[in-house]
C-alpha cells in the first residue's frame, strides 16, 4: 500500500462513481458551464447570507453525485469534505442535513484531492462500500475573509485570483463502471516565506512541484506516464513558475501536458486578474470537465494535484509567511464505458 515514501498505490482500484458539479452566475458565463449539473443565476441563492449560499452549493453537488446513481445519504457510510471559511462551518452544515458520517478536513483549495485520497484510501482497504467526498467555495464568503469583502470593490493586483463559486462532490465506490483511482501522493507543507495573500500562485508553486516530484520519485515513473498533469490553482502566475521549478529538479514535463484548472475554468473576457481559485474550482473542473473528457476518450489517465494555501486571517495579521501544500491523485480511465 505505501509506496515511497509519501505514496499510496490502491492494489483494489477504487471507482469514482458519481461525480455532482455546480457552480453561480459567473461560472455560467465561463469556459465549462457545459460541465456544470446545475448553475444558479442568483448569486444569493435564495439564502440569507452567501456562507449559506455555500453550504447549498455542498448540498446541490452532494445530492446531484447521489441521484445519479441512485443512491441515498443513507447509503454512503462516511462523507470526507471541507472548505476555506470559518472552521469549515459552512460544509458542516451541509452535512448536518445530509446526515452521513461526517469527517471535516481543511486543506484550502487542496481540500479536493485530499478528500479524494482519503475516500480511496477507506474504500481500498475496505473501511466502507461508498464513500462520499467534496468540497465548496463562494466567491463573496471567501473573499471577504481572506482579502476584501466584494462589496467594498477594491482593486487588486495582477497577481490576485478569483474565488469560484463551485462545487464539486464525488461518491468512490469498490467497484463499478467509472474512472479509477489508482494512486496518491500526500504531499509536505511547504512554505518558501511569501507573504502576501494576493499572490497565491506564487505560494503554492513551490508546494505543487514537490509533491509532483515525490509521486515520480515514488514510483520511479517518468511524467510521459499520464496524458495530463493537472494543477490547481495556480493561475497565470504560479502555474509557469511550478514547470520551471519542475525543470530545475529534472522532473521533464511539457507545456502540453501541464494545465491547471484556475485557467481554465474561465474565459478572457472574465476579468479576474491571474485566473480562479478557491477550493471548489478544481472539484468542479476535475468532476466536471476533466472526467467528461475522460468519458469521451480524449484522457487517459492524469495526475491531479490540488494545491492550498493554508493561512488564515489571524496568521496573517501576525504578519506570518503562507505555508503551503498540495496532494496529488491519479485518475486513469480503464475500461470505463
Amino acid at each position: 500500500m505505501l509506496q515511497g515514501s509519501q505514496s499510496w498505490t490502491f492494489a483494489n482500484s477504487p471507482v469514482i462513481l458519481s461525480t455532482g458539479v455546480v457552480g453561480g452566475p459567473f461560472e455560467a458565463k465561463g469556459n465549462l458551464s457545459r460541465d456544470f449539473d446545475h448553475l444558479f443565476s442568483d448569486l444569493w441563492m435564495s439564502e440569507a447570507s452567501f456562507e449559506k449560499a455555500q453550504t447549498k452549493l455542498m448540498e446541490e453537488a452532494a445530492n446531484a453525485s447521489l441521484a445519479k446513481i441512485n443512491k441515498k445519504p443513507e447509503d454512503m457510510q462516511f462523507v470526507l469534505a471541507g472548505d476555506l471559511i470559518n472552521q469549515i462551518t459552512a460544509t458542516s452544515f451541509a452535512c448536518r442535513t445530509l446526515s452521513i458520517p461526517y469527517i471535516g478536513l481543511f486543506g484550502a483549495c487542496s481540500t479536493s484531492m485530499e478528500g479524494l485520497a482519503l475516500a480511496s484510501f477507506i474504500v481500498d482497504n475496505n473501511g466502507g462500500n461508498y464513500v462520499l467526498t467534496g468540497t465548496a467555495s463562494h466567491n463573496a464568503a471567501v473573499e471577504k475573509q481572506f482579502r476584501y469583502p466584494t462589496e467594498y470593490g477594491a482593486q487588486k493586483p495582477p497577481t490576485a485570483q478569483w474565488t469560484a463559486t463551485a462545487s464539486g462532490a464525488a461518491v468512490v465506490g469498490k467497484t463499478g463502471n467509472g474512472p479509477m483511482v489508482t494512486s496518491a501522493t500526500i504531499g509536505k507543507v511547504v512554505d518558501m516565506g511569501l507573504k502576501d495573500p494576493f499572490n497565491m500562485g506564487g505560494a503554492m508553486a513551490p508546494a505543487a512541484a514537490d509533491t509532483i516530484e515525490a509521486h515520480f520519485t515514488d514510483f520511479n515513473r517518468d511524467p510521459s506516464y499520464y496524458d495530463y498533469i493537472v494543477t490547481g490553482d495556480l493561475g497565470s502566475v504560479g502555474h509557469p513558475l511550478m514547470k520551471e521549478l519542475l525543470q530545475q529538479r529534472g522532473v521533464q514535463v511539457t507545456d502540453e501536458q501541464c494545465i491547471d484548472c484556475g485557467l481554465l475554468i474561465y474565459n478572457e473576457d472574465q476579468k479576474v486578474q491571474a485566473g480562479a481559485s478557491g477550493s471548489g474550482c478544481s472539484a468542479a473542473v476535475v468532476y466536471g470537465h476533466l472526467l467528461n473528457r475522460m468519458k469521451k476518450k480524449e484522457i487517459n489517465k492524469m495526475l491531479v494535484v490540488a494545491t492550498g494555501a493554508l493561512l488564515s486571517p489571524l496568521s496573517y495579521q501576525q504578519k506570518e509567511s503562507i505555508p503551503c501544500i498540495a496532494h496529488a491523485v491519479s485518475i486513469e480511465r480503464g475500461d470505463w464505458e
